[in-house]
Protein backbone atom coordinates (compact mmCIF):
# COMPACT_ATOMS: atom_id res chain seq x y z
CA UNK A 1 0.00 0.00 0.00
CA UNK A 2 2.67 2.49 1.11
CA UNK A 3 5.11 1.55 -2.37
CA UNK A 4 1.98 2.31 -4.35
CA UNK A 5 1.31 5.51 -2.96
CA UNK A 6 4.91 6.52 -3.85
CA UNK A 7 4.45 4.97 -7.23
CA UNK A 8 1.53 7.26 -7.81
CA UNK A 9 3.32 10.73 -6.12
CA UNK A 10 6.46 9.54 -8.84
CA UNK A 11 3.94 9.83 -11.49
CA UNK A 12 0.90 11.94 -11.62
CA UNK A 13 2.11 13.50 -8.18
CA UNK A 14 5.12 15.01 -9.78
CA UNK A 15 3.76 16.30 -12.86
CA UNK A 16 0.52 17.87 -10.99
CA UNK A 17 2.76 19.30 -8.03
CA UNK A 18 5.48 20.81 -10.14
CA UNK A 19 3.07 22.06 -12.84
CA UNK A 20 1.23 23.86 -10.22
CA UNK A 21 3.93 24.79 -8.09
CA UNK A 22 6.05 26.44 -11.26
CA UNK A 23 3.35 28.21 -12.15
CA UNK A 24 2.78 29.85 -8.03
CA UNK A 25 6.29 30.86 -8.11
CA UNK A 26 5.92 32.57 -11.69
CA UNK A 27 3.04 33.99 -10.25
CA UNK A 28 4.94 35.25 -7.02
CA UNK A 29 8.57 35.87 -8.59
CA UNK A 30 6.34 39.38 -10.35
CA UNK A 31 4.62 39.72 -7.00
CA UNK A 32 7.86 39.48 -5.06
CA UNK A 33 9.51 42.11 -7.65
CA UNK A 34 6.72 44.45 -6.73
CA UNK A 35 7.16 43.93 -3.35
CA UNK A 36 10.00 45.16 -3.04
CA UNK A 37 9.94 47.55 -4.93
CA UNK A 38 7.90 49.35 -2.14
CA UNK A 39 4.00 48.41 -3.39
CA UNK A 40 3.07 45.37 -1.28
CA UNK A 41 4.64 43.34 1.48
CA UNK A 42 3.14 41.01 3.69
CA UNK A 43 3.79 42.89 7.36
CA UNK A 44 5.29 41.08 10.00
CA UNK A 45 4.00 39.74 13.34
CA UNK A 46 6.58 41.54 15.08
CA UNK A 47 6.83 45.38 13.48
CA UNK A 48 4.71 46.94 16.32
CA UNK A 49 4.30 45.47 19.78
CA UNK A 50 2.38 42.17 19.95
CA UNK A 51 -1.65 42.85 20.62
CA UNK A 52 -3.25 40.36 23.07
CA UNK A 53 -5.34 37.10 22.17
CA UNK A 54 -8.70 38.70 21.65
CA UNK A 55 -7.16 41.79 19.53
CA UNK A 56 -5.37 40.03 17.07
CA UNK A 57 -8.52 37.37 16.32
CA UNK A 58 -10.47 40.60 16.17
CA UNK A 59 -8.19 42.18 13.90
CA UNK A 60 -7.50 39.22 11.39
CA UNK A 61 -11.41 38.77 11.04
CA UNK A 62 -11.57 42.23 9.95
CA UNK A 63 -9.09 41.90 7.44
CA UNK A 64 -10.99 38.80 6.13
CA UNK A 65 -14.05 40.77 6.07
CA UNK A 66 -12.86 43.88 4.37
CA UNK A 67 -10.68 42.91 2.00
CA UNK A 68 -13.16 40.94 -0.05
CA UNK A 69 -13.61 43.63 -2.66
CA UNK A 70 -9.58 43.95 -2.62
CA UNK A 71 -9.38 40.05 -3.19
CA UNK A 72 -11.61 40.31 -6.34
CA UNK A 73 -9.81 43.00 -8.01
CA UNK A 74 -6.40 41.59 -7.61
CA UNK A 75 -7.40 38.09 -9.15
CA UNK A 76 -8.27 40.47 -12.16
CA UNK A 77 -5.12 42.26 -11.95
CA UNK A 78 -3.56 38.87 -12.02
CA UNK A 79 -5.09 38.09 -15.34
CA UNK A 80 -4.68 41.37 -17.12
CA UNK A 81 -1.69 42.63 -15.92
CA UNK A 82 0.13 39.43 -16.48
CA UNK A 83 -1.98 39.10 -19.83
CA UNK A 84 0.48 37.61 -22.00
CA UNK A 85 0.93 34.30 -19.19
CA UNK A 86 -2.78 34.13 -18.75
CA UNK A 87 -3.35 33.88 -22.60
CA UNK A 88 -0.80 31.29 -23.01
CA UNK A 89 -2.25 29.25 -20.43
CA UNK A 90 -5.88 29.75 -21.38
CA UNK A 91 -4.58 28.59 -24.68
CA UNK A 92 -2.72 25.11 -23.57
CA UNK A 93 -5.92 24.48 -21.88
CA UNK A 94 -7.69 24.57 -25.25
CA UNK A 95 -5.34 22.49 -26.58
CA UNK A 96 -5.44 20.21 -23.99
CA UNK A 97 -9.91 19.95 -24.49
CA UNK A 98 -8.98 19.46 -28.70
CA UNK A 99 -7.01 16.38 -27.30
CA UNK A 100 -9.26 15.75 -24.25
CA UNK A 101 -10.42 12.24 -25.71
CA UNK A 102 -7.54 10.74 -26.02
CA UNK A 103 -5.67 12.11 -23.11
CA UNK A 104 -8.42 11.30 -20.61
CA UNK A 105 -8.65 8.13 -21.80
CA UNK A 106 -5.19 7.26 -20.95
CA UNK A 107 -5.86 8.71 -17.71
CA UNK A 108 -8.46 6.10 -17.68
CA UNK A 109 -6.61 3.29 -18.60
CA UNK A 110 -3.30 4.66 -16.99
CA UNK A 111 -2.96 6.82 -14.68
CA UNK A 112 -6.46 5.83 -12.36
CA UNK A 113 -5.00 2.21 -12.33
CA UNK A 114 -1.85 3.04 -11.49
CA UNK A 115 -2.07 5.51 -8.82
CA UNK A 116 -4.93 3.78 -6.04
CA UNK A 117 -4.84 4.44 -3.01
CA UNK A 118 -7.62 6.09 -0.49
CA UNK A 119 -6.94 7.55 2.57
CA UNK A 120 -9.01 6.38 5.97
CA UNK A 121 -12.11 7.53 6.13
CA UNK A 122 -12.85 10.99 8.80
CA UNK A 123 -16.02 11.71 10.29
CA UNK A 124 -17.98 14.16 8.54
CA UNK A 125 -19.32 17.37 10.24
CA UNK A 126 -23.16 18.23 10.47
CA UNK A 127 -24.38 21.18 11.48
CA UNK A 128 -27.85 20.70 10.26
CA UNK A 129 -29.22 17.10 11.12
CA UNK A 130 -29.03 15.14 8.00
CA UNK A 131 -26.84 17.59 5.98
CA UNK A 132 -22.75 16.86 5.71
CA UNK A 133 -21.25 19.98 5.49
CA UNK A 134 -18.13 18.67 4.78
CA UNK A 135 -17.54 15.01 4.31
CA UNK A 136 -15.04 12.42 2.21
CA UNK A 137 -11.50 13.97 1.35
CA UNK A 138 -12.43 17.27 1.91
CA UNK A 139 -11.90 16.77 5.79
CA UNK A 140 -8.30 16.49 5.14
CA UNK A 141 -8.09 20.30 4.69
CA UNK A 142 -10.97 21.03 6.72
CA UNK A 143 -9.60 19.75 9.96
CA UNK A 144 -5.83 20.75 9.54
CA UNK A 145 -6.82 24.24 8.70
CA UNK A 146 -8.93 24.21 11.79
CA UNK A 147 -6.41 23.00 14.13
CA UNK A 148 -3.85 25.89 12.99
CA UNK A 149 -5.96 28.07 13.60
CA UNK A 150 -7.47 26.97 17.09
CA UNK A 151 -3.20 26.31 17.52
CA UNK A 152 -2.49 29.64 16.13
CA UNK A 153 -5.53 31.64 18.46
CA UNK A 154 -3.91 30.05 21.71
CA UNK A 155 -0.17 30.97 20.20
CA UNK A 156 -1.34 34.44 19.61
CA UNK A 157 -0.08 33.66 16.40
CA UNK A 158 -1.59 36.42 13.43
CA UNK A 159 0.14 34.78 10.43
CA UNK A 160 -1.14 31.23 11.41
CA UNK A 161 -4.79 32.58 11.73
CA UNK A 162 -4.70 35.11 8.77
CA UNK A 163 -3.24 31.45 6.80
CA UNK A 164 -6.41 29.48 7.75
CA UNK A 165 -9.35 32.10 7.49
CA UNK A 166 -7.82 32.91 4.24
CA UNK A 167 -7.52 29.54 3.16
CA UNK A 168 -11.30 28.87 4.18
CA UNK A 169 -12.16 31.96 2.15
CA UNK A 170 -10.20 30.72 -0.74
CA UNK A 171 -12.13 27.36 -0.48
CA UNK A 172 -15.68 29.57 -0.67
CA UNK A 173 -14.59 31.45 -3.59
CA UNK A 174 -13.34 28.66 -5.18
CA UNK A 175 -17.02 26.80 -4.99
CA UNK A 176 -19.02 30.58 -5.75
CA UNK A 177 -16.56 31.10 -8.88
CA UNK A 178 -16.20 26.92 -10.39
CA UNK A 179 -19.50 25.22 -8.87
CA UNK A 180 -21.71 28.35 -9.13
CA UNK A 181 -20.73 30.41 -11.68
CA UNK A 182 -18.38 28.80 -14.24
CA UNK A 183 -19.91 25.14 -14.36
CA UNK A 184 -23.46 26.58 -14.76
CA UNK A 185 -21.95 28.75 -18.06
CA UNK A 186 -19.54 26.20 -19.53
CA UNK A 187 -22.28 23.20 -18.53
CA UNK A 188 -20.19 20.59 -19.94
CA UNK A 189 -21.00 16.86 -19.55
CA UNK A 190 -18.68 14.73 -17.50
CA UNK A 191 -16.70 12.38 -19.28
CA UNK A 192 -17.88 8.34 -19.92
CA UNK A 193 -16.14 6.24 -17.09
CA UNK A 194 -14.79 3.86 -19.71
CA UNK A 195 -14.01 5.58 -22.68
CA UNK A 196 -11.92 2.75 -24.22
CA UNK A 197 -15.12 0.71 -23.99
CA UNK A 198 -17.63 2.41 -26.41
CA UNK A 199 -19.77 -0.12 -26.39
CA UNK A 200 -20.78 0.22 -22.39
CA UNK A 201 -23.75 1.72 -21.98
CA UNK A 202 -23.83 6.10 -20.94
CA UNK A 203 -25.72 7.58 -18.33
CA UNK A 204 -27.63 10.65 -18.46
CA UNK A 205 -24.66 13.01 -17.00
CA UNK A 206 -21.59 11.35 -18.95
CA UNK A 207 -20.38 12.12 -22.62
CA UNK A 208 -17.71 10.20 -24.68
CA UNK A 209 -17.46 13.63 -26.46
CA UNK A 210 -15.33 16.28 -25.08
CA UNK A 211 -16.91 19.30 -26.52
CA UNK A 212 -20.18 18.51 -25.04
CA UNK A 213 -20.26 21.91 -23.56
CA UNK A 214 -23.47 24.33 -22.98
CA UNK A 215 -25.91 21.81 -21.80
CA UNK A 216 -27.55 24.38 -19.51
CA UNK A 217 -29.40 23.82 -16.92
CA UNK A 218 -30.54 25.25 -13.61
CA UNK A 219 -27.76 26.14 -10.96
CA UNK A 220 -27.07 23.37 -8.84
CA UNK A 221 -25.37 23.90 -5.25
CA UNK A 222 -24.17 20.14 -5.14
CA UNK A 223 -21.14 18.73 -6.62
CA UNK A 224 -21.61 16.12 -9.29
CA UNK A 225 -24.61 15.78 -11.64
CA UNK A 226 -25.79 16.82 -14.99
CA UNK A 227 -22.70 19.42 -16.55
CA UNK A 228 -20.94 19.98 -13.71
CA UNK A 229 -17.45 18.69 -15.50
CA UNK A 230 -15.57 22.14 -16.21
CA UNK A 231 -13.64 23.83 -14.11
CA UNK A 232 -13.20 21.18 -11.40
CA UNK A 233 -14.21 22.38 -8.11
CA UNK A 234 -11.95 19.95 -6.26
CA UNK A 235 -9.00 21.14 -8.42
CA UNK A 236 -9.83 25.17 -8.14
CA UNK A 237 -10.69 24.79 -4.06
CA UNK A 238 -7.26 22.43 -3.14
CA UNK A 239 -4.59 24.09 -5.42
CA UNK A 240 -6.41 27.66 -4.13
CA UNK A 241 -5.39 26.46 -0.26
CA UNK A 242 -2.23 25.07 -1.72
CA UNK A 243 -1.34 28.67 -3.29
CA UNK A 244 -2.23 31.00 0.40
CA UNK A 245 -0.67 28.43 2.80
CA UNK A 246 2.63 28.68 0.58
CA UNK A 247 2.08 32.29 0.07
CA UNK A 248 1.55 32.68 3.90
CA UNK A 249 4.58 30.34 4.96
CA UNK A 250 6.95 31.19 2.37
CA UNK A 251 7.08 27.41 1.42
CA UNK A 252 5.89 26.00 -1.69
CA UNK A 253 6.78 22.02 -2.06
CA UNK A 254 5.04 21.32 1.90
CA UNK A 255 1.40 22.38 1.13
CA UNK A 256 1.69 21.49 -2.44
CA UNK A 257 3.07 18.15 -1.97
CA UNK A 258 0.54 17.36 1.19
CA UNK A 259 -2.60 18.57 -1.39
CA UNK A 260 -1.85 16.63 -4.23
CA UNK A 261 -1.26 13.28 -2.50
CA UNK A 262 -5.32 14.14 -0.53
CA UNK A 263 -6.64 14.72 -4.39
CA UNK A 264 -4.87 11.74 -5.53
CA UNK A 265 -6.84 9.91 -2.88
CA UNK A 266 -9.93 10.13 -5.17
CA UNK A 267 -8.80 10.26 -8.56
CA UNK A 268 -11.33 7.87 -9.72
CA UNK A 269 -14.19 9.51 -8.06
CA UNK A 270 -13.24 13.01 -9.20
CA UNK A 271 -14.93 12.21 -12.67
CA UNK A 272 -13.59 14.62 -14.73
CA UNK A 273 -11.83 15.58 -18.46
CA UNK A 274 -7.93 16.49 -18.05
CA UNK A 275 -9.00 19.43 -18.80
CA UNK A 276 -11.37 19.76 -16.03
CA UNK A 277 -8.98 19.66 -13.52
CA UNK A 278 -6.05 21.58 -15.42
CA UNK A 279 -7.95 24.67 -15.76
CA UNK A 280 -9.07 24.22 -12.25
CA UNK A 281 -5.48 24.08 -10.41
CA UNK A 282 -4.49 27.24 -12.35
CA UNK A 283 -7.71 28.77 -11.68
CA UNK A 284 -7.44 27.93 -7.47
CA UNK A 285 -3.69 29.40 -8.15
CA UNK A 286 -5.39 32.74 -9.24
CA UNK A 287 -7.75 32.74 -6.52
CA UNK A 288 -5.44 31.84 -3.87
CA UNK A 289 -3.22 34.67 -4.94
CA UNK A 290 -5.81 37.30 -5.06
CA UNK A 291 -6.75 36.36 -1.04
CA UNK A 292 -3.48 36.71 -0.11
CA UNK A 293 -2.83 39.92 -1.52
CA UNK A 294 -6.09 42.12 -1.32
CA UNK A 295 -5.32 41.43 2.27
CA UNK A 296 -1.55 42.47 2.19
CA UNK A 297 -2.59 45.25 0.11
CA UNK A 298 -5.03 46.30 3.05
CA UNK A 299 -2.40 45.69 5.60
CA UNK A 300 -0.02 47.67 4.05
CA UNK A 301 -2.70 50.76 3.30
CA UNK A 302 -3.27 50.42 6.97
CA UNK A 303 0.15 50.83 8.29
CA UNK A 304 0.84 53.78 5.48
CA UNK A 305 -1.69 55.47 7.04
CA UNK A 306 -0.59 55.44 10.74
CA UNK A 307 2.75 56.62 9.56
CA UNK A 308 0.91 59.24 8.13
CA UNK A 309 -1.12 60.47 11.05
CA UNK A 310 2.11 59.47 13.41
CA UNK A 311 4.16 61.58 10.99
CA UNK A 312 2.31 64.82 11.08
CA UNK A 313 3.34 67.37 13.75
CA UNK A 314 1.56 69.28 15.97
CA UNK A 315 1.77 73.33 15.28
CA UNK A 316 3.92 74.51 18.09
CA UNK A 317 5.05 78.10 19.29
CA UNK A 318 8.20 78.80 20.39
CA UNK A 319 9.03 82.16 22.58
CA UNK A 320 11.12 83.79 24.71
CA UNK A 321 11.16 86.81 26.79
CA UNK A 322 14.68 88.76 27.26
CA UNK A 323 15.23 91.76 29.98
CA UNK A 324 16.68 94.75 27.89
CA UNK A 325 18.35 97.49 29.75
CA UNK A 326 19.62 100.71 27.78
CA UNK A 327 20.97 104.02 28.65
CA UNK A 328 17.18 105.31 26.80
CA UNK A 329 15.67 102.89 29.40
CA UNK A 330 14.64 99.57 30.92
CA UNK A 331 12.09 96.87 28.92
CA UNK A 332 11.68 93.35 28.01
CA UNK A 333 12.32 91.83 24.68
CA UNK A 334 10.05 89.35 23.13
CA UNK A 335 10.53 86.65 20.66
CA UNK A 336 8.05 83.92 19.56
CA UNK A 337 8.26 81.67 16.57
CA UNK A 338 5.59 79.42 15.34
Amino acid sequence: MILRIFKAMALTGCFLCVYQVGFAQITDTVSAAISDSGIVKPVPDNVTVKDNHFKTAGKVFRDLALSVPGDFSEMGKEVSVHWKRSVAYTAGVGLLILADKPVTRFHQDVVEKYIDYKLPSLPSVKLIKGVNLLYGIDLYLAYPLGALYAGSLAANYKTGQRASLNSFKAMAYSYIITQIVAKSIFARQRPDLTLSNPNDPLGEEFSRNPYDFFNFRPIRFEGGGYATSFPSFHATAYYAVAKVLAMEFNNYWIPYSAVTIVFLSSLRAHQHWVSDMVAGGLLGTVIGHGVVMGTRRLEKRRSEKIQRLSSKKKPRIEYSIIPSISFSGVGVNLHASF
